[in-house]
């Protein structure tokens, strides 16, 4: 059994906080500011339907972040080729969402190894959050490996389908932020070490959106940019004391709530461990599997993969 309180129940809280913080953001993407408070305006938010999407369905970034574990998983090792082709597989079979960069990559017909820097080539932007939306899972399978590995691990895993070196570090600075949290180390208080690490030339966007004054009222892009977002989850993390406070917080900034929220649910769970995640989100959590026959994987299947990525 997962210990809620140790290191376990962090990695656990991390895959699972990002699916939930997913779920619970998704009904209100690209909605105005305050629209989960406005519903619920007591507190005690519900996951629940809405945007096409059913109660406690999670989204792509969830959909996308368990195709990554599987293939760490099956493959034993990290196999870019074949998370590339797990992807194009997904995208082919129609999921509900996908990014526009991320489809347009994956239905290119370049191989795993061009198709992002094709893109980003052609249109000079691609610095989206798709690839720091599905990190939870690769955070923690990396944590162990120390902080050089981890933020390597990530940036080739968000290179399959982000050209832009932004995309990469940014994922980069979510999976060394995990690690420290997974080790019980307060990851905010770890931020200029954390900043050091980040290539030079995306070092001062960096710094700005997570520095402690920052708040995501003073982003200059909307929250779908890869570094709002991330500093996005960070405010959120600070600025509240708990999973559901941080998780409610992003989801009330508006624009891509799905996204932020799974972000700051995966930075929230690996803070605050398994236990700190309600249980009446969890219950209704489920994860469609497009192009995988039907599967769909629960909050209990989420905790299972945590535990073995973790090991």
């Amino acid at each position: 059994m997962t210990d809620p309180d140790g290191r376990a129940g962090r990695a656990a809280g991390a895959v699972l906080g990002a699916a939930v913080g997913d779920a619970l953001g998704a009904p209100y993407e690209f909605g105005p500011a305050g629209a989960l408070s406005a519903r619920f305006p007591l507190g005690g938010a519900e996951l629940v339907a809405g945007g096409g999407w059913e109660l406690g369905e999670a989204t792509d970034d969830t959909q996308m972040a368990v195709l990554v574990a599987e293939s760490l998983l099956e493959r034993g090792e990290l196999d870019l080729p074949d998370i590339f082709d797990r992807f194009r597989r997904w995208a082919a079979a129609e999921p509900k969402d996908i990014g526009i960069q991320t489809e347009s990559v994956l239905t290119s017909g370049y191989a795993w190894d061009l198709a992002a820097a094709v893109h980003f080539n052609t249109t000079l932007r691609a610095a989206g959050n798709g690839s720091l939306m599905r990190a939870a899972t690769s955070a923690v399978a990396f944590a162990g490996a120390g902080r050089e590995a981890t933020m390597a691990a990530a940036r080739r895993i968000a290179a399959l389908t982000h050209g832009d070196r932004a995309a990469w570090e940014g994922t980069a600075v979510f999976h060394e932020l995990v690690r420290l949290a997974l080790d019980g180390t307060d990851p905010l208080a770890e931020l200029p070490t954390v900043l050091a690490a980040v290539d030079p030339d995306d070092r001062e966007r960096y710094a700005t959106v997570l520095a402690p004054d920052w708040h995501p009222d003073r982003a200059t892009e909307p929250n779908g940019a890869v570094w709002p977002c991330l500093g996005s989850a960070v405010w959120a993390l600070r600025t509240t004391d708990g999973f559901e406070a941080a998780v409610h917080a992003a989801v009330d900034l508006g624009g891509d709530t799905d996204t932020v929220a799974a972000v700051t649910g995966g930075l929230a769970g690996a803070r605050y461990g398994l236990a700190a995640i309600p249980a009446r989100w969890t219950e209704p959590l489920h994860v469609p599997l497009p192009g995988s026959g039907g599967r769909v994987l629960r909050a209990p299947d989420l905790i299972a993969m945590a535990a073995r990525l973790a090991a």
